[in-house]
């Protein structure tokens, strides 16, 4: 009988990927960071550029997984703090300027 367990190398990018989500939300609560609603409003308004512009402008590859986003005040400047999985399952964490 057949199971439809995972494979080895999704458990492990699938642990990662939370690992990231739980890194994430600590950093998260310790800088002052924007809801989805004030995100939205402040792309609108052009106080901060799109996650797309961002991500392309930094070179990050078009078909990793992105697993969190928030946009953060650090230092009294906005940034995207991004949890992201690449193609190769290499997962990090990038801070990004939002302006």
């Amino acid at each position: 009988m057949k199971t439809n367990a995972p494979k080895p190398s999704a458990s492990i990018a699938l642990a990662l990927a939370l690992a990231l989500a739980l890194a994430s939300t600590g950093s998260s609560q310790a800088q002052a960071c924007l809801d989805k609603r004030q995100i939205q409003e402040a792309v609108s308004s052009g106080q901060i550029m799109s996650l797309d512009a961002v991500l392309a402008q930094a070179g990050v590859d078009p078909s990793s997984d992105i697993l969190n986003v928030d946009v953060c005040d650090e230092s009294g400047r906005l940034v995207y703090v991004i949890g992201v999985l690449s193609s190769d399952g290499q997962a990090q964490n990038l801070t990004l300027n939002a302006q």
